[in-house]
C-alpha cells in the first residue's frame, strides 16, 4: 500500500477522507487554490514518481470548475511521473447529454470523456452512470459500480412489506429490475412525457402499486420534476408509503421546494455529490459509497477482479 496514494479536488473532500479512513492510509498532500484571475492552481507537495495514483472528484455543480480542477489534477500527477492514474468519479457530470435527441447539439459526454482521457487517465471508476453506453465513450478501461447493495442493505433493515419497485422512465427499467430482483418485490414503471429538461408529466402507472410500499429507483434528482409527478401518479392508482432510491442527489433549481411538496415518505441518496446544510430535509437520508469505493480501489492497486464486488 506504500505505492497507493489518494489525492482530491475540493468536489467531495469528504468522501475521500471517508475512503481514505476505510483504506487506512492518509489523504494525499495537494494544494487547490486560484490565481488571482481566478484561474484553478494545483500543486502536489509530495513525490508520486512510480504511484498508482487515484484522483477522486465528482463533476457536480460548479461542473466546469470541478471538472478543469479534474484535468488540472490528473496532468499535474503525470507530469510527476506517476505510474498509473485512475480518476474516480463518483458522479460524472454531462452525463445526460449521452446522444443526439435533437438537431446541432453536442454529445457533451463523450467530450469530456475525451478530455479526461487525453489529461493523462489511465484508467476510470465510477458509480451508476446515467447510461450504459457512456462506458464506451472511453478509450481507457472503466469499471462501473452500482449503489444498488447499498440502498438494499438500508431498505431490509425496514422490513418493509408489499414492495413494489418504481421505475421513473422506461429508461430505467434495467435499474428497476435489479433492484426488484433483490427484494423479490413487484416492478412498475411511469408512463411519462418530457415537457423540458425541467418538467416532466406522468401519463399513467403500469404494473400494480395498489395498497403497496413503493420504492421509486434512478440515478439522478436534479429538479425533482419526474419524481414529484410519479410520486403524484403513483398515490392516485393508491400506492401506499412512496420512498426514493436515487444514487446522485443532484437537486438544483426548484428540487427543494418541489419535494417539500410531494407525499415521499423518505428520500434516499448516496454522498457521491455532498448534500449543503440548506438542502437537507427530515425525510433525506445520505448513505455513505466510501467503502464501496475503498475496495474497488483496494482490488484495481492490488490487479484483483473489481466485477467481483457484484457477485
Amino acid at each position: 500500500m506504500d505505492k497507493l496514494t489518494i489525492f482530491t479536488g475540493t468536489s467531495n473532500t469528504a468522501l475521500a477522507r471517508n475512503i481514505c479512513k476505510e483504506l487506512k492510509i492518509d489523504l494525499g498532500d495537494l494544494k487547490v487554490d486560484n490565481f488571482t484571475d481566478g484561474e484553478t492552481r494545483i500543486k502536489i507537495n509530495e513525490n508520486v514518481r512510480g504511484k498508482d495514483v487515484f484522483i477522486i472528484q465528482s463533476t457536480c455543480s460548479p461542473a466546469n470548475h470541478n471538472l478543469m480542477e479534474l484535468l488540472i489534477m490528473i496532468d499535474a500527477t503525470r507530469r510527476a511521473s506517476a505510474r498509473r492514474i485512475t480518476a474516480v468519479l463518483p458522479y460524472f457530470g454531462y452525463a445526460r447529454q449521452d446522444r443526439k435527441d435533437q438537431p446541432r447539439v453536442p454529445i457533451t459526454a463523450k467530450l469530456v470523456a475525451n478530455l479526461i482521457t487525453r489529461a493523462g487517465a489511465d484508467r476510470i471508476l465510477t458509480i451508476d452512470l446515467h447510461a450504459g453506453q457512456i462506458q464506451g465513450f472511453f478509450d481507457v478501461p472503466l469499471d462501473h459500480l452500482y449503489a444498488v447493495s447499498i440502498f438494499v442493505d438500508y431498505f431490509k433493515k425496514k422490513k418493509l412489506k408489499d414492495i413494489v419497485i418504481v421505475s421513473p422512465d422506461v429508461g430505467g427499467i434495467k435499474m428497476a429490475r435489479a433492484y426488484a430482483k433483490r427484494f423479490e418485490g413487484g416492478l412498475a414503471i411511469v408512463d411519462k412525457r418530457r415537457i423540458s429538461d425541467t418538467q416532466a408529466e406522468a401519463m399513467h402507472i403500469m404494473g400494480d402499486v395498489k395498497g403497496k410500499n413503493v420504492i421509486i429507483v434512478d440515478d439522478i434528482i436534479a429538479t425533482a420534476g419526474s419524481i414529484v409527478e410519479a410520486i403524484s401518479a403513483l398515490k392516485k392508482n393508491g400506492a401506499k408509503d412512496i420512498y426514493a432510491a436515487i444514487s446522485h442527489p443532484v437537486l438544483c433549481g426548484p428540487a427543494m421546494e418541489r419535494l417539500k411538496g410531494a407525499n415521499l415518505k423518505e428520500l434516499v441518496v448516496t454522498d457521491t455529490i455532498p448534500v449543503s446544510e440548506e438542502k437537507k430535509m427530515a425525510n433525506v437520508t445520505q448513505l455513505s459509497v466510501a467503502s464501496l469505493l475503498a475496495e474497488a480501489i483496494k482490488r484495481i492497486h492490488d490487479e484483483e477482479s473489481v466485477s467481483a464486488l457484484f457477485e
